[in-house]
């Protein structure tokens, strides 16, 4: 049974960094992960990609140069270093994952395997 465990949201000031945790356990051959966030009365929409073969990585535009994805595969970890937080990042933080080439290509929907949320809060 896939599972993904987030951790490492809470609350913290603009400007301010944290970093985000996501174990993975149940299978091995994930091709893609990534992270997605949704904002209360938003959509969910997605953050940063990370290819686990190739290590290519992918983000939204609104977190450029602020966040990083990255993986640790003996760790089974992902992780997603948030600096620079505005108020505007609030939101609820999914990690997700797929072992399809073609699902990873796309988005929110195409996503098969997500983790349970972390909260993250940013304050003005």
């Amino acid at each position: 049974q896939v599972q993904l465990v987030e951790s490492g949201g809470g609350s913290v000031q603009a400007g301010g960094s944290l970093r985000l945790s996501c174990v993975a356990s149940g299978y091995s051959n994930r091709y893609c992960m990534g992270w997605f966030r949704q904002a209360p009365g938003k959509e969910r929409e997605g953050v940063a990609k990370i290819y686990t073969g190739s290590g290519s990585t992918i983000y939204a535009e609104s977190v450029k140069g602020r966040f990083t994805i990255s993986q640790d595969n003996a760790k089974n970890t992902l992780y997603l270093q948030m600096s620079s937080l505005k108020a505007e990042d609030t939101a609820t933080y999914y990690c997700a994952a797929d072992t399809s080439p073609q699902r990873c290509i796309g988005g929110v929907g195409d996503f098969r395997f997500w983790g349970q949320g972390t909260q993250v809060t940013v304050s003005s």
